[in-house]
């Protein structure tokens, strides 16, 4: 099974792939934290990612292609995997079907307002040594601007500032979104409400899932 969690940045997608990923052991592969990954080590993609990130850009596709084709080789995959953050436009969707062409495939969108991913985002502090997230209204740290982890400052990211925000925004609604319609066509799309809250949009995510998966159990059976 391959699940691909689409919407734009801010609405959730990190942490429904993080309880899909607790709740079915299929890994979570986010291109964001590869990238930031290759951020922090200082790799020639990392710089590169750096600067296209701080402006509010993407990634070139093939840059990040790399990234995934190696992700997709280890062993965690093999019996399925949440996608986050890729595919972004329709090449990359190409790119996804051609790299592992056989995998049963369903698409999730959260759909969250603009004005209210523009508040969860400003709200929102990394710690750049660990990679733990928190925010500012929903997930406080115990300590002001010091990670609960590693005792690590925490920083309000280039790309979550409001202004570099929308530019994201924008970028999401001109390259992604188009995505929806591609898979609406292949009848694979569901869309759930993110606003709805963390609980609820995990228990609506869960039951298309769980469906999806009855669905490949049965033909697996037939097979």
């Amino acid at each position: 099974m391959r699940m691909i969690l689409l919407g734009p940045p801010g609405c959730g997608k990190g942490t429904q792939g993080d309880l899909i990923e607790r709740s079915t052991g299929f890994p979570r592969i986010s291109t964001g934290d590869l990238l930031r990954r290759a951020v922090q080590d200082k790799t020639p993609l990392g710089v590169e990612a750096e600067r296209a990130m701080g402006r509010g850009d993407l990634v070139r596709d093939e840059l990040v292609l790399g990234l995934i084709r190696e992700r997709l080789r280890r062993p965690d995959c093999a019996s399925g995997y949440i996608m986050d953050g890729y595919p972004r436009n329709l090449a990359q969707a190409a790119d996804v079907e051609i790299l592992d062409p056989d995998r049963p495939e369903i698409v999730v969108a959260i759909d969250v307002s603009e004005d209210e991913i523009v508040r969860r985002l400003s709200e929102r502090r990394a710690c750049l040594k660990c990679g733990a997230v928190y925010n500012l209204s929903a997930k406080k740290p115990a300590r002001e601007g010091i990670c609960d982890v590693c005792g690590s400052a925490l920083v309000q990211r280039e790309d979550d500032k409001p202004e570099v925000i929308r530019e994201r925004l924008r970028v999401y609604a001109e390259k992604t979104a188009p995505l929806l319609a591609y898979y609406k066509r292949k009848n694979n799309l569901y869309r759930v409400d993110g606003s709805a809250g963390m609980v609820a949009t995990f228990a609506a995510i869960r039951t298309i899932l769980d469906a999806a998966l009855k669905v490949i159990g049965k033909a697996d059976a037939r097979a």
